[in-house]
Formats: structure tokens, C-alpha cells, sequence
């Protein structure tokens, strides 16, 4: 699947979830998936949990969220 195709996945819309990034048709926001996978949980795992989710949706999560670090600037402290 190409990247464009991943990304069309993911809606920000205000009217959900506040706003937050979150697979398109549900209210399961991206921050959630890259948390979960942070503590270790595999696809296979998201998808037992959320049994509504394809492959392509936690990947186009995982995407979503590289894309945007890949703009966020970081100062010293």
C-alpha cells in the first residue's frame, strides 16, 4: 500500500475525539495505537483488542505519527 493510501486512513476532524488523529470511521485515536505498541504490543495484539482494525490501519498509525515527529522542532533545555 502506498504511503498516500496509509495516510488516507487518518482524519483529524474536531468534531471527534477533539481533534486528535484517529483511524477514519472510528474514535480509536493514533496516539493510543503508538502507545500500546511503545509497551510492547504486536499487530496481532491491536488487532485481538480492536478486532475492527486492519493491518494497514495500525501501520497508517505508525506512519501518521513518523510523519509528524519528522516536522516537530526540538529546543534544548
Amino acid at each position: 500500500m502506498t504511503e498516500k493510501a496509509l495516510l488516507k486512513r487518518i482524519v483529524v476532524d474536531p468534531k471527534i475525539m477533539l481533534g486528535k488523529p484517529v483511524i477514519r470511521g472510528t474514535r480509536l485515536t493514533v496516539e493510543i495505537i503508538v502507545e500500546k505498541i511503545a509497551y510492547g504490543a504486536t499487530f496481532a495484539d491491536i488487532r485481538k483488542d480492536y478486532p475492527f482494525l486492519t493491518t494497514d490501519d495500525v501501520r497508517a498509525a505508525l506512519l501518521y505519527d513518523a510523519k509528524s515527529l519528522a516536522h516537530e522542532e526540538i529546543y534544548a533545555a
